[in-house]
Parts: C-alpha cells; sequence; structure tokens
C-alpha cells in the first residue's frame, strides 16, 4: 500500500471555495458530498497526482477558515506545478491575493504565493535547476543535510 498526505481545508462557503480553487489553481473536482439543499459538505480535488479535500468548518468545533483566527495560518499549502508564471496569472486573474511574486529560490524553485478568498495560504512552485546541498549553504549561511 502506498501512504499519501491530503490536507484538508475548512470553508465558511465550501461550495464557492470549489469553484475558486479550480477557476484559480488549476484544481480539477474529485469526490462532492452535498447536503440535502447541495452545499458541499466534504469534496476532493486533485491536482497532477496529489489532492486535497475541503469542507466546512462546523463539522468540529477546532475547523476554522483563516478569517475565523483573525486571518491566522497554521499551515500552508505547497502545490508542485508547471509553468509557475502563467499559474500565477491565472491565479491572479481569477481573484488570488498574490503575496508574493514569483521568484527563483536558492533551493532551485521558482515560487509565488497567494492567498485565496477565505484566507489560506498557497505556495506554488516549479523546479527550474538543480542546486547542491553546498551550494545552497553558500547562498544562505544555513546548514543543509540532504536525506535519502
Amino acid at each position: 500500500m502506498t501512504s499519501t498526505i491530503v490536507p484538508a481545508l475548512s470553508y465558511a462557503d465550501p461550495t464557492a471555495a470549489v469553484a475558486f480553487l479550480e477557476a484559480a489553481f488549476g484544481f480539477e473536482p474529485g469526490l462532492s458530498v452535498t447536503d440535502a439543499e447541495g452545499r458541499v459538505q466534504h469534496a476532493e480535488l486533485n491536482y497532477g497526482n496529489g489532492r486535497i479535500m475541503l469542507g466546512p468548518m462546523g463539522w468540529a468545533d477546532w475547523a476554522k477558515n483563516p478569517q475565523s483566527v483573525s486571518g491566522a495560518n497554521t499551515q500552508t499549502v505547497h502545490v508542485e506545478v508547471t509553468e509557475v508564471d502563467a499559474h500565477c496569472a491565472r491565479a491572479r486573474a481569477a481573484g488570488a491575493e498574490i503575496l508574493a511574486e514569483p521568484t527563483d529560490q536558492f533551493y532551485g524553485h521558482r515560487t509565488y504565493r497567494a492567498r485565496d478568498r477565505e484566507g489560506h495560504v498557497w505556495t506554488f512552485g516549479q523546479m527550474v535547476r538543480e542546486v547542491s546541498a553546498a551550494d545552497m549553504e553558500a547562498a544562505t549561511g544555513l546548514k543543509v543535510k540532504e536525506r535519502p
């Protein structure tokens, strides 16, 4: 059996979140569970080989969106994409707040950061070059240990 990590996010309006995440970030629809009024109670969205889950805030007392806790995020979701600059342009056009423009990073990725309509912070990255641990250390002054 293969193990997979699947982030799950809470939204005040998960139905609107599904539409936004598909339009802005290119997620594709997966499983959807709705109530009698058609409101999303659980949804799974796919991106390449990855998947996220989302649902309403009220399913558990600790399930909150960032807007409900003064904008705080206790995690971000990182998604590896192709054509990160085009991905950013699509997100911007769909109304995502771009927090950091696409920029080459010392570790060989080009990344940007965006906030969705309910305050979740997302990072999108594309590998643009191989960088050795020694080069990362030289660029940052930090100790970098590669693991198998």
